[in-house]
């Protein structure tokens, strides 16, 4: 990651347009950049005089000329003598940007078919990040599947290798909040400095960006400030880009033209391995049968089965009994049974209003424009399907709705969905965000 050698370039060569090329051989020939960091342009000269003299008559030609690069304000630091050895053995005791969970690592996570490619492309990124074949590398599946462990092993094994690197991990909602605080409070170009630096930015989930303008609009500056700097983007999503239909094509177009992998459910011979490192590392022995029992329970989701282990092992612990057959059967039916996520009405309604870029309070009161009845509608079926609420229930929900407009609600989404592959599509994703907030 040597953008900073080539942002310094394009500073000189702006500089060449408003200085002389004798100004810039006499005080810019030996300038070395260290680094670009938030908000700040590192320089290193050798000579203290020369130092003076940049800081006093060239510093706003520097500034002048970063702001045309990058849009945004730039401080200078400039270093000189031994101060270059300070300030790095300064940058060494500095806390990493971003707090991410470092008992993610490829060691502990478990290759097979399913998620081979995804695996390898994640350790090409490690090997050589900002690589144009890996970059940027959009990893997709469903819920509990991995994604997320191999972003955070991206970003810890990144560290261990060039602890220097700065690297911004975030969730899609989280970037998502942030847009919206930062406007709220006038902070927008904070947010900007925050982001658009990184040496490796790694999203989760970013599918909840997807129906949001402005968010959208930040990331795609973001992305590309990243980018162009020749440093690595990751991203994971529960569906691949041309499965969001409210992402825009700007966006789409810059993920497919990096390396998309997938990730699908685990096979038996997977599922089994997986059973068998999680009981390992808490000290569980599990009999063959009892693995392969576990296995063919639960198919889809490695989260799951992640839980069922730790419920094994605290049985065992608490109880000091042998685990049975039909003690698994039961820590499986119960694992299974709570972590069926059921949303609340206010979660359904929030999540509807945030896709069709409303708010919670237009999706409940009596505004009839199309956009907003339509959320209306969807808000209504979704309740209806995703929890136990009555159609009474639902109906004082919604400011005392009688029986017959509940009804007239669901069976206009019914016969749309039948029609329109596209509203199909909008609640499946409206839908797959609930179940994708939950994790």
């Amino acid at each position: 990651m040597n953008s900073t050698k080539d942002v310094w370039a394009a500073v000189l060569d702006i500089l060449a347009t408003k200085l002389t090329t004798t100004t810039i051989n006499t005080w810019f020939r030996d300038c070395e950049p260290i680094e670009l960091e938030e908000g700040r342009l590192v320089l290193y000269t050798a000579s203290p005089f020369r130092k003076e003299v940049i800081e006093k008559r060239f510093t706003s030609f520097i500034q002048d000329a970063l702001k045309e690069l990058f849009s945004t304000d730039f401080a200078l630091l400039l270093l000189s003598g031994e101060e270059l050895e300070k300030y790095r053995e300064g940058k060494k005791e500095e806390k990493p940007e971003s707090e991410m969970d470092d008992g993610y690592t490829f060691d502990n996570f478990i290759v097979g078919s399913s998620n081979r490619l995804a695996h390898a492309a994640s350790l090409g990124v490690v090997k050589t990040p900002g690589k144009k074949a890996y970059n940027p590398l959009f990893i997709y599946g469903s819920s509990g599947l991995g994604k997320t462990h191999l972003l955070l092993a991206i970003g810890n094994a990144v560290r261990e290798n060039t602890p220097e690197s700065k690297i911004i991990y975030v969730k899609g909602d989280e970037f998502l909040n942030d847009v919206v605080t930062s406007i709220k409070e006038g902070l927008m170009e904070e947010f900007r400095q925050r982001y658009r630096f990184a040496d490796l930015f790694l999203v989760d989930d970013i599918q909840f960006i997807a129906g949001k303008d402005r968010s959208q609009e930040e990331f795609f500056h973001t992305f590309n400030n990243i980018y162009e700097a020749g440093h690595q983007i990751v991203v994971t999503s529960d569906r691949p880009p041309l499965d969001m239909p409210l992402l825009e094509d700007r966006l789409r177009t810059r993920f497919e033209g990096g390396l998309m992998v997938d990730i699908k459910p685990p096979d038996q011979e997977t599922r089994m391995a997986i059973i068998r490192d999680k009981a390992g590392h808490l000290g569980l022995a599990l009999s063959d049968e009892i693995v392969e029992r576990i296995a063919e329970q639960i198919r889809d989701n490695v989260r799951q089965i992640e839980g069922v282990v730790k419920k094994l092992t605290a049985y065992q612990d608490l109880s000091g009994e042998r685990i049975t057959i039909e003690r698994v059967d039961m820590i499986i039916a119960d694992v299974i049974r709570t972590g069926i996520y059921v949303p609340k009405p206010d979660d359904i309604i929030e999540e509807t209003a945030r896709y069709y870029q409303i708010s919670p309070e237009d999706i409940k009161g009596k505004r009839r424009s199309k956009n907003i009845a339509t959320a209306r509608h969807i808000s209504i079926y979704l309740i209806r399907t995703l929890t136990d609420y009555s159609l009474t229930d639902i109906g004082k929900f919604f400011g005392s709705r009688d029986h017959t407009t509940i009804m007239n609600s669901l069976h206009q989404v019914e016969k749309t969905m039948k029609s329109s592959p596209e509203a199909a599509a909008t609640i499946r994703d409206i839908t797959s965000n609930l179940t994708s907030r939950q994790r």
